[in-house]
């Protein structure tokens, strides 16, 4: 690494401190391989996983491994463990938050370029995109984002190429607005309320990895209904907040 580049590096982590919220259903088999690669190569970010009842052996995971996490009793969700996360990163003091997934298909290299992002323009949230500059491929869940991007795009101007992107980092408003407003999660129709209220949104390329083991909060048929569900809400829910 070049000496201005490792400055700017040093730099941008000395004056954001940064969390990395990991919401985690069912991740025995990638979480610890997950923070261990965070460790190794963002060691300046700090983490907590958010165990949200999972019912095979996360928690015992976090515990035996000494992971930074919370325990949830019961399983409520991706909206409310991510809450969770950034009540925690309130009450901590954090300047942003990234939403990070616990099965290994967000990469942490990527994290310093959306930080450096932050720092420099100031923007609320900046989402780590597989789509600036390539095209996405064919298929039914490609279809639904690029559906997301078009109503994204219809009520608030802006050029999302990634929408649903789980890759998301959250300015210090943001982590404030998601603590402790309701019904308030991390999905593409709140992003869009934000923008139409204001906040300011960007992208930086990032390359991400197919998961390998655990289970997804979504399967293909839940996957077409939050397609649909997420349009429905950014044409018509979202303006009744």
């Amino acid at each position: 690494m070049k000496a201005d580049s490792w400055f700017k590096f040093v730099y941008t982590f000395s004056i954001m401190k940064t969390l990395a919220i990991i919401p985690a259903y069912n991740e025995e088999e990638s979480l610890a391989a997950t923070i261990e690669e965070l460790e190794r190569v963002a060691p300046e970010v700090d983490y907590i996983v958010i165990n949200d009842g999972s019912s095979d052996g996360t928690r015992e995971l976090c515990r035996a491994r000494g992971f930074d996490h919370i325990d949830l009793p019961v399983n409520v969700g991706l909206s409310a463990g991510f809450q969770t996360g950034m009540k925690y990163a309130l009450r901590h003091g954090y300047d942003c938050a990234v939403q990070f997934d616990a099965d290994g298909q967000h990469r942490p290299e990527f994290i310093s370029a959306m930080v450096a992002r932050m720092t420099e323009s100031g923007d609320d949230i900046v989402i780590g995109s597989r789509f600036v500059g390539n095209h996405k491929h064919v298929s039914a869940r490609m279809a639904g984002s690029s559906l997301i991007q078009g109503m994204i795009r219809l009520t608030t101007g802006a050029r999302i190429c990634d929408p649903t992107s789980g890759m998301r980092l959250y300015g210090r408003a943001m982590i404030e607005r998601f603590a402790k407003e309701s019904d308030f999660g991390p999905e593409p129709d709140i992003v869009a309320y934000l923008i139409r209220h204001g906040a300011r949104v960007s992208e930086v390329p990032v390359q991400m990895r197919d998961r390998t083991a655990g289970e997804s909060y979504l399967s293909f048929t839940k996957s077409i209904k939050y397609m649909l569900s997420a349009c429905v809400s950014i044409l018509f829910v979202q303006w009744f907040r």
